[in-house]
């Protein structure tokens, strides 16, 4: 508290009269110091060697994936810290992006071990040429050189049609087929191509029931016909169409100069 000289009044302090104000702003310098001593303990621990990363173990077999790939994933993700302020969602989110990668589990293991696991993609069929389907119908794109059948169809199409390949599949190994492509339209008509260059139109209904009477009559007809067959249409009740490309190079016998009996 203070006196103006000249007036002789008392000044009483703005701030030192205020004990609310005062608790209030040593309240904040505590928390301020609290917080600041709390980051320096984490940033001291952090850099402890006991919480460095010494070891990743893989807990699955790899076929796909390979271990360059594994420790460029760690080393990113472990450039600003160690295996304490690892992000393992992070990590493992980074794992899923590698192009073989479905699924990975990520966890801890003190003092210093990293344990991954994958799930691989298993390919089932190309999508289109542009990408691969996995054994779960999901489309994920990875270089692969094998031979493997063909899906062709609209976006969102490619677990249907996995569902549809394997019954496919099936009903035609009693005649010896095998499907290499499966297309179904936007109105979901489908038209399979088979490995002996057949094509098979199944249409939009009854696509299982068309399949099923073809495979039933295949032995004894088109398997007696002696001739190359390369398209055959299904969408009739009661029977099929098909089309024999040596037929269109035969020239009939002129009628002229024919002996009749």
């Amino acid at each position: 508290m203070t006196w103006n000289l000249k007036t002789g009044t008392r000044n009483g302090g703005v701030m030192w009269d205020k004990p609310a104000l005062l608790n209030g702003l040593a309240n904040a310098l505590f928390a301020v110091a609290a917080l600041l001593a709390l980051y320096l303990a984490w940033t001291l621990t952090t850099r402890l060697p006991v919480f460095a990363l010494r070891e990743v173990t893989v807990g699955s077999e790899l076929k796909r994936v390979t271990h360059d790939q594994i420790e460029g994933v760690v080393r990113r993700e472990l450039a600003a810290g160690n295996l304490l302020t690892l992000d393992l969602a992070a990590v493992r989110d980074a794992f899923e992006k590698l192009p073989w990668v479905r699924q990975a589990q990520v966890r801890r293991r003190w003092p210093g071990r990293l344990e991954v696991a994958f799930e691989e993609h298993v390919p089932l069929a190309r999508w289109a040429n542009t990408a691969l389907v996995n054994t779960h119908g999901e489309v994920f794109k990875a270089a692969y050189a094998g031979e493997l059948p063909v899906f062709v169809g609209p976006d969102g199409a490619a677990r249907e049609i996995t569902i549809q390949f394997r019954y496919f599949h099936r009903s035609l190994q009693a005649i010896g087929q095998t499907p290499v492509q499966i297309q179904v339209s936007p109105r979901r008509a489908w038209r399979l191509k088979l490995q002996s260059g057949l094509t098979l139109e199944l249409g939009r209904e009854q696509v299982e029931a068309r399949l099923n009477r073809f495979v039933a009559v295949y032995d004894r007809t088109l398997g007696q016909l002696g001739r190359r067959i390369d398209h055959v249409d299904l969408r009739y009740a009661n029977g099929f169409a098909v089309r024999v490309p040596e037929l269109r190079h035969e020239k009939a016998e002129p009628k002229r100069g024919r002996r009749t009996g």
